[in-house]
């Protein structure tokens, strides 16, 4: 071992080694590929740092100057990686090594900027890397050596492929370890694949998993699981502890319900960011927080000091993960404790995870409300603090309470004002899976009864109780033993019910008809014969045996169904041929048409008669004069004044813009018959009347009144317009 490490473990305080620890640093296992198997938190990451340091560091006992890396370390979860990026860190802070990590989660390009400064060993997870690799980020051709840290669970997170990829790409000469906690088939191919004559290292004892953990499972009813949670929290007041959840639901409940209740609570799950899950850690560590719930995520590589206690509020669904989420405690010597809450339902799978495990649990109840404050009374009373002297700084105030109140309520005070700190247990309701079932009290003083009726009458005891409780108004607890022989039935009374029993029945002494009577002495009922086998009456589907008569009283196929024939005669009266379809036959006249090719397409009348023969009454024109037109009645025809043009079309158009219009111009009209413009007269809108054409002046001027005496056209070019009257 260099001298360098050496000194970092005794600094560390490394008395001894582990086993896994000696296992993989024996000389002659020097250089050489190894499959390692060990538990979790014994020790291994130390381990696999000093297994690499003779591949890494070579003779010499600090490392050069930074360029490619010299140790690629591949863990399959952030907290695991970051984890041993901290374990490395004092183990070769005295050789000089640089220590870069490559996570998912981070900012890829610090990560850049670390690889391109230069890193000995770095430290990642296996997409992360995959991506610096194809991004050409990060050089792997001068590794020595390569670590797969808990291979098992990168090849159950579905990191196959990566880690086939990262593999292929680093030398083929190097140092590969490959560190699980079980070796399935998966791992023994994939050591076969990419390490050379690997060495089987084991570390695992069959015989017995995690001594240094107690295992308990607690039976709680189903309404109580997360009550018993608390109240085992309450009992242990364990310095750290890990509640573990099979689902993200599962530990949001748990974290929201505990920080209600007071307790100092975290959650870690995979929805959470690689802050959020660095910050939870951290409070753990730095103790503001004391409780963390936890999907299997961080089942594996998280090592938490003083971290006493593990809770599976959920079994896991295998006994690998119930070893990595119990292994979380126990490490380094310490001892741990693993509880299991076994709901009645869970109770059968809680055994053969524990069988599969190799585990020996103690069985028992969850801790009752009294049960946890007595516990609470017995840390109260052994606390160090009443055995301390009164500082001097503290004298006065104690004199001062001691005078105004008496030890009783000095003792109650510190009583109330020390569970106000501690959060209230829960009253659990009791299981029921290891209550016994309670032995049955003995029936006491009886006197027996026949009545008359048995088997050969068809008595049966259900039959009998009702009606013996009924005509002689007793319960079912007074009615001990009854037996049904051929001809008698035998009941058993007990004695203090008698006098009530006959009281009841009066003089007639019969039960639903028949005779009941007292008997001096027990009946023997060793002779009483066996209950006839009854077999259960069956009644055939139909009266009569199948086949013996058809199902319709008409035999099949003299007849259809019903009174219509459906399939005996033909669809049609005659057969198919002898008559067409239809009643004129096919072909026989000519169709109307023109025969095919004499006249071209498109050129066949739509109907049989031509078009035009008979001209179609003329639509109604439409009226395209514009909105808000006011229309005068309509006056006498004129003649149709004479065209100046015929030949312009513009001047064969009426004011309308139709040509062969017979109605006159008028007015203002006029003018556009003779080539001007057509002027509108709009509705609601004031001008000059009709027959006077606007112009700059008013209508009333010199001019426009000499012209209309004059008789003068008042449109430019146009007739004059006729007077209006009125």
């Amino acid at each position: 071992m260099k001298n360098a490490l050496s000194q970092a473990l005794e600094t560390r305080g490394y008395d001894t080694l582990t086993p896994v620890q000696l296992a993989v640093t024996q000389p002659e296992l020097e250089g050489v590929d190894m499959l390692v198997s060990a538990q979790t938190g014994s020790g291994k990451t130390v381990g696999f740092g000093l297994a690499i340091a003779g591949a890494v560091l070579g003779d010499a006992e600090a490392f050069g100057p930074a360029s490619a890396p010299l140790a690629l370390v591949i863990a399959p979860t952030r907290e695991l990686a970051l984890q041993v990026k901290r374990e490395f860190i004092w183990l070769y802070g005295n050789t000089g090594a640089q220590i870069a990590s490559t996570v998912g989660g981070m900012d890829m390009r610090d990560e850049r900027r670390a690889l391109d400064r230069g890193a000995h060993v770095v430290v990642a997870t296996p997409g992360r890397l995959r991506d610096h690799i194809m991004r050409g980020s990060i050089d792997l051709s001068e590794l020595k050596a390569v670590v797969l840290d808990e291979a098992d669970e990168m090849l159950d997170l579905g990191f196959r492929e990566d880690l086939e990829f990262i593999l292929s790409e680093a030398p083929e000469e190097r140092q590969t370890l490959l560190f699980s906690a079980t070796v399935p088939a998966a791992i023994a191919k994939l050591a076969k694949s990419y390490q050379k004559d690997a060495v089987r290292v084991e570390t695992v004892t069959e015989e017995k998993q995690h001594a240094d953990i107690t295992y308990e499972a607690l039976n709680v009813a189903q309404r109580d699981a997360e009550n018993a949670i608390i109240n085992v929290l309450r009992y242990h007041e364990a310095p750290n502890t890990i509640i573990f959840g099979n689902t993200r639901a599962i530990v949001n409940r748990l974290t929201t319900r505990l920080s209600n209740r007071g307790f100092a609570v975290v959650a870690l799950s995979g929805e959470l960011s690689q802050s959020e899950r660095t910050h939870a850690l951290q409070a753990m560590r730095d103790g503001r927080a004391r409780v963390c719930v936890a999907t299997d995520v961080a089942a594996r590589g998280i090592d938490l000091p003083k971290l006493d206690l593990v809770i599976h509020a959920e079994l896991p669904n295998n006994h690998e993960t119930l070893l990595h989420r119990s292994g979380r405690t126990g490490r380094a010597g310490r001892k741990g404790t693993s509880v299991l809450i076994v709901p009645p339902k869970a109770r059968k799978k809680a055994e053969r995870l524990l069988s599969w495990a190799k585990l020996q649990a103690n069985w028992a109840e969850a801790p009752s409300a009294d049960a946890v404050l007595e516990r609470d009374a017995e840390r109260m009373l052994a606390d160090p603090a009443w055995l301390e002297p009164v500082p001097e700084s503290e004298a006065a105030r104690v004199s001062m309470l001691s005078e105004a109140f008496t030890s009783e309520q000095l003792a109650a005070a510190y009583l109330r004002l020390y569970q106000e700190h501690h959060s209230a247990p829960e009253d659990l309701a009791n299981s029921g899976a290891s209550e016994p079932r309670a032995p049955r009290e003995p029936f006491g003083p009886s006197v027996w009864f026949a009545l008359a009726g048995g088997q050969n009458a068809g008595a049966e005891p259900r039959r009998v109780l009702p009606a013996v409780c009924t005509a002689g108004g007793l319960n079912k607890t007074d009615i001990g033993a009854i037996r049904i022989g051929a001809d008698e039935s035998y009941i058993e009374i007990r004695e203090a019910s008698v006098a009530s029993f006959l009281g009841a029945l009066g003089d007639g002494m019969n039960v639903e008809g028949a005779k009941i009577s007292r008997l001096d002495k027990a009946p023997d009922l060793g002779n009483l014969p066996k209950p006839a086998f009854k077999p259960r009456e069956s009644k055939p589907r139909y009266d009569k045996p199948r086949g013996d008569k058809p199902r319709y009283d008409k035999p099949k196929g003299d007849g259809p169904r019903g009174d219509k024939p459906s399939y005996d005669k033909p669809k049609y009266d005659k057969p198919k041929g002898d008559k067409p379809r239809f009643d004129k036959p096919k072909g026989d006249g000519p169709r109307p048409s023109k025969p095919k090719g004499e006249t071209p397409w498109g050129e066949k009348p739509r109907y049989d008669k031509p078009k035009g023969s008979a001209p179609s009454k003329p639509k109604r024109p439409e009226d395209t004069r514009p909105k808000g037109v006011v229309t005068e009645p309509k006056r006498a025809s004129a003649k149709k004044p004479a065209m100046k043009n015929a030949s312009n079309p513009s001047e064969r158009m009426d004011f309308k813009g139709k040509s062969g219009s017979s109605k006159p111009a008028r007015g203002r009209d006029a003018g556009a018959a003779e080539g001007g413009k057509p002027r509108w007269k709009t509705a609601g809108k004031k001008g000059p009347s009709d027959g006077i054409a606007p112009s700059k002046g008013k209508p009333n001027s010199k001019k426009n009144k000499a012209r209309r005496a004059a008789g003068e056209g008042t449109a430019k070019g146009g007739a004059a317009a006729p007077k209006r009257k009125g």
